[in-house]
This record gives C-alpha cells, structure tokens and sequence, in this order.
C-alpha cells in the first residue's frame, strides 16, 4: 500500500543542511507522525512521502525557497538594550518571544550584541537554508 493524500502517516527521518550539519532527527525517539495533506509538516516533505510504501527510504533536498523561504533582512533588527527589560540576560542564540501589534507572538533569536545593542532575528532559523532528509516510511494509517 503507497502513502497517499489524506493517510496518516509514520516517518523516521534526519534532516540535514548543506555542510552536512544535522538540525534535526527522529534517530533516537519517536517517527514524526502527520496527515499527508494536513499542511502539519513543510509541502516538499509531504510530497516526498506520497507514494512511498512502508520499510521504503530516500533522500531528497528542498530547497531553502519551498522550506522556510529566504532570509529576510528587514526581520532582523537591531535593539537597545535599554529598551529590553533589566533582568534579561541575554546570549548568543537565546531564543525570546515578544507580542506584535496584534497581539501575536513572534519567535525571535539573538544574533548579536555589544554592551549597548542586541540583534534580534524574526526569521525562521532554518530560512534560506536548502534542507536534505533522509526518511524512512514506517507506518501508513
């Protein structure tokens, strides 16, 4: 039985950047599970799952345009640290949240900082990265 639109499917995969790098693996817990068609994962990964029958495996790569898009410089911007608030004490690659006119939240990543400016990133961290996987069919519901 192929994997087709609307199944739930059960996929162990381990995806990787160009330099090799890996941002993410199923290799020592559980396989991701989703609808194909449910819009749960990004639209290359679903589409590389269709047709796939269970104990299959591939390895593709998406690029950085149909996964998290092109960085955006205009989402990085440069903030003093006085207008943060005192207690915060931030590093390198410290993960924050702030509330955008609407009330939504924005994920943000410090890039950068000196004593008196932080650089605070709303990109998706892996935008403008090209992503390879290589996955494994385990389950079709």
């Amino acid at each position: 039985m192929a994997a087709g639109n609307g199944d739930t499917v059960r996929v162990h995969y381990t995806g990787t950047l160009s330099d090799g790098s890996v941002f993410d693996s199923s290799a020592d817990g559980d396989p991701i599970e989703f609808v194909i068609g449910g819009a749960a994962v990004i639209p290359g990964f679903e589409h590389a799952v269709v047709g796939m029958e269970i104990g299959q495996s591939k390895t593709f790569t998406i690029p950085s345009a149909e996964a998290y898009g092109e960085r955006d410089p205009r989402l990085a911007q440069d903030v003093p640290r006085s207008q943060l608030p005192p207690e915060l004490e931030l590093f390198l690659g410290m993960r924050l949240t702030a509330s955008n006119g609407d009330g939504r939240e924005i994920a943000l990543v410090v890039t950068s900082l000196t004593d008196e400016m932080a650089r605070l990133d709303a990109n998706h961290p892996l935008a403008g990265e090209d992503l390879t996987f290589a996955i494994e069919l385990v389950g079709i519901n």
